[in-house]
């Protein structure tokens, strides 16, 4: 089948730094489905792996994670979809990727596809709803009838984008906003947001000038270390900062005095450890089909690239290593 992938960690502005080669189809384990890729949105863990990866025994490694398509075959063991459904997932990472005509994925990590939703659209929302949703509910334990200010400092990215739509639609949380642009605070809002604020400057001081009360739940999106300090200083007593970013090193004990949290949200942790309840994001995705087919969500998708090449999906790369990508980009199939 035809995929692309990666030889070896090289930039993006390198021509080769994604090839397209003939890869072996996929073999299925029992609660896999074998899934005809329709359309694939691009994460920011996409570039970082391209820029990372070096595969064994100089194999060429299928990247990719977020993709919409139809079940072509089920394993032995497949008890939640059947051949011809239409479905939309966000993969694991120690597998091979999206990035392909087909893909072996395990059905407890897939959803059905909302239905009023085309596959490119519906590809730009796995990862980051599950991210939004894990970080919300299960890292931060947010309830969804507190009176009380969840800051999303990065709201205009793709997780953001679905955060601040998730706590609009089923919580009672008034959602703050961070964004430095015209563009990224008119998008923020767009998306539902109570208050945008800039975030170029210390975040604590511009929640304050907007008159906003310190927030119960921080959802650290980008650049924690930059505003870690500020965030420190801004959280509710007992409050919670969230982060998905990566860094090593962070002053956790500005924390202490207020018994305030810390916690880290990866979206592959359950898949990548296979944890008892890996099926809870079967879950997620479904729940999130249906706020999208209520009109309670929409699909973050700013941009389809076309059909995915090599040329396509590079600057698909390129734009989210540029760091001014708003919401989602998408490819359609290869």
């Amino acid at each position: 089948m035809k995929a692309i992938g990666t030889t070896g960690p090289r930039p993006a502005d390198d021509p080769a730094a994604l090839v397209a080669f003939d890869a072996p189809e996929p073999v299925l384990k029992p609660h896999d489905l074998l899934v005809s890729v329709k359309a694939v949105s691009v994460n920011p863990v996409d570039a970082k792996v391209r820029g990372s990866r070096q595969p064994e025994g100089g194999e060429t490694s299928i990247l990719g994670y977020d993709a919409a398509g139809i079940v072509t075959a089920v394993g032995s063991e497949v008890s939640l979809f059947k051949v011809g459904d239409e479905v939309f997932y966000a993969g694991q990472i120690d597998r091979p990727g999206s990035n392909a005509e087909r893909q072996a994925v395990d059905e407890r990590i897939v959803g059905r596809k909302p239905a009023n939703l085309g596959f490119a659209e519906a590809a730009a929302l796995p990862l980051v709803a599950i991210t939004a949703w894990e970080l919300l509910f299960d890292r931060m334990h947010a309830s969804r009838d507190e009176d009380e200010t969840l800051l999303v400092v990065g709201g205009a990215g793709g997780v953001g984008s679905v955060l601040i739509q998730l706590a609009r639609a089923i919580t009672n949380l008034r959602v703050v906003a961070t964004a430095a642009r015209p563009e990224t605070r008119a998008w923020c809002l767009e998306m539902g947001a109570h208050a945008v604020i800039d975030h170029s400057g210390p975040i604590d001081e511009a929640l304050t000038a907007a008159g906003e009360r310190a927030p119960k739940y921080i959802a650290s999106l980008t650049h924690t270390t930059d505003h870690f300090e500020a965030l420190a200083r801004a959280v509710e007593v007992q409050g919670v900062i969230g982060s998905i970013d990566d860094f090593k090193g962070l002053s956790v004990e500005l924390l202490k005095y207020k018994s305030a949290g810390f916690v880290w949200e990866f979206m592959f942790a359950r898949s990548l450890h296979q944890t008892p309840d890996m099926i809870q994001q079967h879950h997620i995705l479904s729940e999130i089909a249906r706020l999208v087919e209520a009109g309670q969500i929409r699909s973050p998708l700013s941009e389809n690239l076309g059909a995915m090449t090599v040329e396509t999906l590079l600057e698909g790369h390129r734009r989210l290593e540029s760091g001014t990508t708003i919401g989602k980009v998408a490819l359609d199939a290869i």
